[in-house]
């Protein structure tokens, strides 16, 4: 396709951001979190731009994510995933690509390619493990070269789990170690949960394809393990009552542990984080400090729910994708009738404004260690004796918290560049962990507690 604009364009690599899939179910609210840090006093994002397969449907996300007010000249740039050369004129322009365009096994690596080729940064909300590591092993050498940072999961999936588990650790003080930490999720709201239909896709997909991860994985160097204290934790049950929260929780193959492991076994290789691509001897001294205070542990996610029923669409949707997802018809069948296979969690037309407005979400981190590392090393299968409990809320997972992530995670890129890496697809957490970006989501509604610390 052409690469056409509403107004002329400025000079290459002008644009700030340019959001791609800026009229989708998601890709509108990232872009009206966006317009929020437009040209505002302080903010280090002074131009964007919009693209997509349909300049129209760009200019009505405009329109609606502009509100009552007339929408900002912005200009509307469009690009398909299958045309290359249109994404690596979008690269060629920006200097960050924030892709909303989902699934991400379909459609990402076209973008990341056309990133990488040109030296721009790329940042996402994949939840995706399987297109991440890919993109990680055909990738990365080439990143660090060009210096394009890849980061993906800078969204729900995963940047709670992640720098919610970074906040969690600093606080295992002194010789305090944890052993194993289970994140907890509850989403609450007042009317019915609805969940994004590009997060349903992904899942059964995801599932569909299992087969090709484990794969991948075969393929690839055996990741460095992090030394933690104590023993390996108990499998545990499926289904788990956890009295002191008040909840019900479900095992997930969540992929928020998937990438937590990434990010410690990265800095397992690299203890004292990595390098920023022009840091000051402050930042240097930063980072060092902030990772020196960083204790791994075996992680974990359960879907937490009020009562054991509240678990049942769950349990139900677990099992038709398991049973479907392998064969065509099954598959197809699911991405027809989302919203009976997951008893109205998810369904083709996203949630109602007031469905997303209503919903939050809460992520329990419950940690158990050691009170001393001496003890657990020296004592062996030593059980724990510490409990730490934190806790990380927020707005409606999918339209709300992710795109304020987002947003924060492209601001930091923007502001603070030279002291990031110079380029590679990394994980979120070791990129962003010695920042201010858990400040900036406090600062925009999603927030960081200390619940309470017990001897067991």
């Amino acid at each position: 396709m052409s690469n056409q604009t509403s107004s002329p364009g400025p000079d290459p690599k002008t644009y700030d951001v340019i959001i791609l899939g800026a009229s989708g179910f998601t890709g509108k609210y990232v872009l009206r979190e966006a317009l929020k840090f437009l040209t505002t006093p302080n903010s280090p994002l002074k131009t964007l731009a919009l693209a997509g397969r349909s300049p129209e449907r760009l200019s009505e996300a405009l329109k609606w994510a502009s509100g009552p007010g007339s929408p900002p000249k912005i200009p509307l740039l469009t690009a398909d995933t299958t045309e290359p050369s249109s994404l690596s004129r979008l690269a060629a322009q920006a200097k960050i690509i924030l892709n909303c365009v989902g699934p991400f096994r379909l459609y990402g690596e076209p973008v990341v390619s056309a990133c990488v080729d040109s030296g721009c940064d790329y940042i996402d909300i994949c939840g995706e493990p399987e297109f991440m590591e890919r993109m990680e092993a055909l990738y990365h050498e080439k990143a660090v070269e060009k210096g394009s940072l890849v980061i993906s999961a800078c969204g729900f999936d995963s940047v709670p789990a992640e720098i919610g588990l970074l906040f969690h650790s600093r606080k295992w003080v002194g010789p305090s170690v944890p052993n194993r930490v289970e994140a907890y999720l509850s989403l609450e709201s007042d009317k019915k949960i609805v969940g994004n239909f590009g997060t349903y896709e992904s899942a059964v997909l995801g599932v569909a394809n299992a087969h090709k991860l484990l794969e991948l994985r075969k393929t690839r160097p055996k990741p460095a393990r992090p030394a933690i204290p104590g023993p390996s934790p108990p499998k545990g049950s499926i289904i788990e009552h956890q009295k002191q929260l008040g909840l019900w929780a479900l095992k997930l193959p969540s992929a928020d542990s998937t990438v937590v492991r990434r990010t410690l076994t990265t800095l397992t290789q690299n203890p004292h984080g990595l390098p920023g691509v022009n840091e000051t001897p402050k930042n240097i001294k930063n980072r060092e400090t902030f990772w020196s205070s960083i204790k791994p542990a075996h992680f974990g996610v359960k879907l937490g729910s009020k009562s054991l029923l509240g678990l049942f669409p769950a349990i139900v949707l677990g099992i038709f994708i398991g049973l479907l997802s392998k064969i065509a018809l099954g598959r197809r069948l699911l991405l027809k009738f989302p919203s009976f296979f997951s008893l109205g969690w998810f369904r083709k037309n996203g949630p109602s404004e007031a469905e997303v407005a209503s919903a939050t979400f809460k992520m329990w981190f419950v940690g158990h260690g050691f009170s001393d590392a001496d003890v657990a090393s020296s004592r062996g299968n030593k059980k724990p004796d510490t409990e730490i409990v934190t806790r990380v809320m927020g707005p409606e997972v999918g339209y709300l918290a992710t795109p304020i992530i987002l947003i924060q995670c492209a601001l930091i890129v923007l502001a603070d560049r030279d002291s990031l890496p110079k380029g590679g697809v990394l994980t979120p957490g070791i990129v962003f962990g010695p920042t201010d970006l858990q400040e900036r989501l406090q600062a925009n509604g999603i927030s960081f507690d200390f619940v309470s610390k017990n001897a067991l």
